[in-house]
């Protein structure tokens, strides 16, 4: 499907997966769709969670989304909690999927199309195009299906949601097409967003108030009490181990590399040396328009864009130098600014026709107009290379270390299990002396703690944990090499004593404490204030810090405040002179009292009011498809279209059915 124009140069590697994440619930429509008549679906089978228009969504596509919806949202570390994530990411991935499958559903009930000229032009030019096409050039359909296997995806799966996703599209265009905003509603949300307020303000601190609290042992003794449950097994379960690590690097000067060993390494991997015909080819490109939603192609637009070639084709063949009409003309962003420049390309990486041209043309040779998907093609090849097999000596410096590494890695696998079988029989310390290496014992530890010569390693503490009391030694595979250990004693999970904890249980008694008596003091001070119409007075009766605010819009930050967006927006809806209710502001408590209000002015609103227009529209037409979307779900629920495995989804929220490379 991708098979466009390449050139070679660095990849960058992206989650494609989670790109894929469709996102469904978000926009909306009053109209109920019709015809979805029934089904006589059965329930869904087992490994099947749910079923959509006889569609079938299978539990690992669940955890699949799941895993990718978890991975989005809280980065990197999302992985090394991925067991626990899962069953909490697993019911926004059915809604997700099922809502996906919904929309595509009625997208093609209602005849609407995602053609193949659709995807290639998504790919190019949408989402996708910073990772497969940088600098407008396609990175070649090798290093494509790479970053698409690193992912666990094959081509097939991507681009059918892809296309998919377009074919959403396509339904979330006619649906909230009719969002209308007027403009008494733009002038509103304007006036709304840009109305400034400026205030006085009393601020209480809950610090301060901290300070002045000086509990008794008899008061945390009997706070501890109460809160025991939530100290119960606090301090984690710990273990006590001896161990000796077997460091890859140090064995990696005693890996000698043959020339027979770079000879075999090269003839059982020749296939990764060949390099393929190629050509190097520039052109210029002039578009062609895209098929409508109905699959009809503009005809007037194919013939404006080919009379246009033409003439830049005339004055090609009259002297005019091709670098500089591409720059000029070309249509393909990326090669047009090259001077049409698209570098190397290999078989099988463009589209039929321009692949034809290109190596059927001689070198320095312009073709004639070659029209494809894209549009009208005017190319010039530069250079050609016949396939060959690079030389052991061309590919000589990249072969050596990764057959040295394979040879440290069947070293160490070997002197691990040499060592462990000898550790068994003869135990630990013995086998290693005899070795020349010196086993290193620990102290008893927690699962997260750092350990000499392997550092804060989870896969090995995984190992450790794992162990049962009394165990034979084991042994652990690392990155860095192997580990054999032994497990010499555990520490169960216990519950502090209160003088283990006495500090902690008086920190969180003072917090708990100060934040009661700021709510009651800071809902005084507003009393005061409002029965006395006077917040200076009133701070200053309880002690309060008294402030002015600048000018500050809805969306703006005041000391001591913060976010406006918080309780302090009420300050935008009172009149000059009035006075707040109590404002809790993190660990502050406020009230305020508006000095002056100032409201934007015209010349401010014939300057933005095109921009809040399109927000607002935006924002109705995914009110408006959020709508659509539950009614379409509600009617498909009640014909029987969509049904839900609840014994499969019972099991994934509950953690069960989860495989292990989560």
């Amino acid at each position: 499907m991708i098979r466009f124009l390449q050139t070679p140069g660095p990849t960058k590697k992206i989650i494609l997966s989670s790109l894929l994440l469709i996102i469904c619930g978000g926009m909306v429509i009053t109209l109920i769709p019709g015809g979805l008549g029934s089904d006589l679906m059965g329930q869904p089978a087992r490994g099947v969670i749910a079923k959509v228009a006889g569609q079938d969504i299978t539990t690992l596509q669940v955890q699949e989304r799941a895993r990718a919806m978890a991975q989005q949202q809280l980065g990197p570390q999302a992985q090394q909690m991925m067991g626990q994530l899962l069953p909490l990411f697993i019911p926004r991935a059915v809604e997700s999927l099922v809502s996906a499958k919904a929309v595509i559903a009625e997208a093609e009930r209602m005849g609407l199309q995602a053609t193949d000229a659709d995807v290639r032009d998504e790919l190019e030019h949408g989402r996708y195009s910073a990772a497969l096409f940088p600098g407008g050039k396609f990175i070649g359909q090798e290093a494509y299906e790479s970053l698409l296997t690193q992912n666990n995806l094959t081509v097939a799966t991507f681009e059918q949601g892809v296309k998919d996703d377009i074919l959403q599209q396509k339904l979330v265009t006619i649906v909230a097409g009719s969002a209308v905003v007027s403009p008494a509603e733009v002038k509103q949300e304007f006036t709304k967003r840009n109305t400034k307020v400026k205030f006085e303000y009393a601020v209480l601190s809950q610090d301060d108030i901290r300070k002045g609290l000086h509990p008794t042992d008899d008061e945390l003794k009997a706070y501890y009490t109460r809160n025991r449950a939530s100290y119960n097994n606090t301090i984690p379960e710990k273990r006590k181990i001896e161990y000796v690590m077997l460091d890859k690097s140090r064995l990696m000067s005693d890996a000698q590399v043959s020339p027979e060993d770079l000879r075999t390494y090269y003839n059982e991997h020749q296939d990764q040396y060949r390099v393929p015909e190629e050509v190097k080819v520039s052109h210029i490109l002039i578009k062609t328009p895209a098929p409508g939603p109905d699959g009809k192609v503009d005809e007037k637009g194919v013939a404006e864009a080919q009379k246009k070639a033409e003439d830049i084709l005339k004055q090609l063949k009259a002297g005019a130098k091709f670098e500089d009409l591409a720059k000029k003309y070309s249509e393909d962003p990326g090669s047009g600014k090259q001077g049409g420049e698209l570098g190397w390309i290999g078989r099988g990486r463009t589209v039929p026709e321009f692949e034809k041209a290109a190596f059927s043309l001689p070198v320095g040779q312009l073709s004639d107009l070659v029209k494809s998907s894209y549009g009208f093609h005017i190319m010039r090849v530069e250079d050609k290379h016949e396939p060959h097999l690079k030389t052991l000596d061309e590919v000589k410096a990249e072969i050596e270390p990764l057959v040295r590494q394979n040879k440290v890695n069947r070293m160490i696998e070997s002197a691990g299990n040499a060592l462990l079988e000898q550790a068994r029989s003869q135990g630990l310390e013995k086998a290693a002396a005899a070795k020349g290496l010196t086993p290193i014992t620990t102290g008893f530890v927690t699962k997260t703690d750092a350990l000499p010569g392997i550092g804060v390693t989870p896969q090995f503490m995984d190992a450790v944990f794992s162990e049962k009391d009394k165990a034979p030694p084991d042994l652990a595979q690392l990155g860095q090499g192997a580990v054999v250990f032994q497990l010499l004693g555990i520490q169960p999970p216990t519950t502090p004593t209160f003088e283990e904890i006495r500090q902690k249980v008086e920190d969180q008694f003072k917090n708990e404490r100060a934040s009661v008596l700021l709510a009651q003091k800071n809902q005084e001070l507003s009393d005061r204030a409002k029965s006395e119409h006077d917040l200076k007075k009133a701070a200053k009766e309880l002690g309060a810090a008294l402030k002015t605010s600048e000018f500050v819009l809805p969306n703006g930050q005041v000391p001591d405040i913060g976010s406006m967006t918080g309780q302090a927006s009420v300050a935008f809806t009172l009149k000059p002179g009035d006075i707040s209710g109590p404002i809790m502001a993190g660990t502050n408590g406020v009230v305020l009292q508006v000095v002056e209000k100032q409201e934007p002015t015209d010349q401010e609103f014939a300057a933005q009011k095109d921009q809040v227009r399109d927000e607002l529209r935006r924002q109705k037409q995914e009110d408006l498809f959020g709508l659509f979307l539950s009614n379409l779900r509600a009617k498909m629920e009640k014909a029987g279209k969509i049904k839900i495995n609840d014994q499969e989804m019972k099991s994934l929220t509950q953690g069960r059915g989860t495989d292990e490379g989560f």
